[in-house]
């Protein structure tokens, strides 16, 4: 009942086969709608307001300071991918603080979600780089200037750092949500243990630390949102410039 993994399980909510394979409607596959109708809602509420409003200040924070994060990381031209990056940030945004909401669900806890996004950002940003550098884009893996002796070294520690980023991009982000929701459960259960035994003051010891954890991770929602946007940047920072 207390199980603090609990919470990760996906069930299907809608049975749907597609040509043999399941594509059922899940709990994952509703909030994720949930996530993209409050961002849609939220902006086109704003749209429609003729008289500035808070929330259209919001809006504008918000969108300025993605494209500040996008001048800074790319430069004047790679305001061009500021929709992309803006798009992914708030998805990534919303789909943590809906999940901090009781009995929702966090997409962004599960591994198949945030690999799927930053296989987007990989296909995007090697796609970027040899429609823009053509083959010099392999420039990447060895930049030039360098002696040819170091390049049976060199190149194959390039290739598999540059493979790995979307492994280490998605998982910094799954294993984040994933400790924070399942220290949350645990306090949670460890008051709950306590209330109903003789010692149930000593519940407010739980209660206490389940309050600062979830205020933590209210700062680690945003955070996370922040370094998979940083380093989407980042990438697109290389495939761009190279170096």
């Amino acid at each position: 009942m207390h199980d603090p993994l609990h919470q990760f399980e996906i069930y299907p909510l809608l049975k749907i086969t597609l040509l043999g394979y399941d594509v059922s409607f899940t709990n994952a596959s509703l909030f994720m709608v949930i996530a993209t109708m409050v961002l849609c809602g939220f902006f086109l509420i704003g749209k429609r307001e003729l008289v500035p409003s808070y929330i259209q200040y919001i809006q504008e924070i918000s969108l300025n300071f993605i494209n500040n994060l996008v001048k800074n990381s790319l430069g004047s031209e790679g305001l061009v991918f500021a929709p992309y990056i803006f798009c992914l940030f708030l998805f990534i945004f919303a789909g943590n603080y809906i999940g901090l909401i009781p009995y929702s669900f966090t997409f962004t806890s599960h591994i198949i979600v945030t690999f799927s996004l930053a296989m987007i950002v990989f296909v995007v940003t090697t796609f970027i780089g040899f429609y823009k550098h053509g083959v010099h884009f392999l420039r990447l893996f060895f930049p030039k200037d360098l002696p040819l002796i170091v390049a049976p070294i060199l190149i194959p520690i390039e290739i598999i750092s540059y493979l790995s980023r979307p492994v280490s991009l998605s998982i910094r982000l799954f294993a984040n949500m994933v400790a924070g929701h399942t220290m949350i459960k645990i306090f949670a259960g460890f008051a709950l243990v306590l209330g109903s035994t003789s010692f149930f003051p000593t519940a407010l010891l739980p209660i206490l630390a389940n309050s600062a954890v979830l205020v933590f991770e209210c700062l680690i929602a945003f955070l996370q949102a922040y370094v998979f946007t940083m380093l989407t940047c980042i990438y697109l920072n290389d495939t761009l410039n190279l170096h």
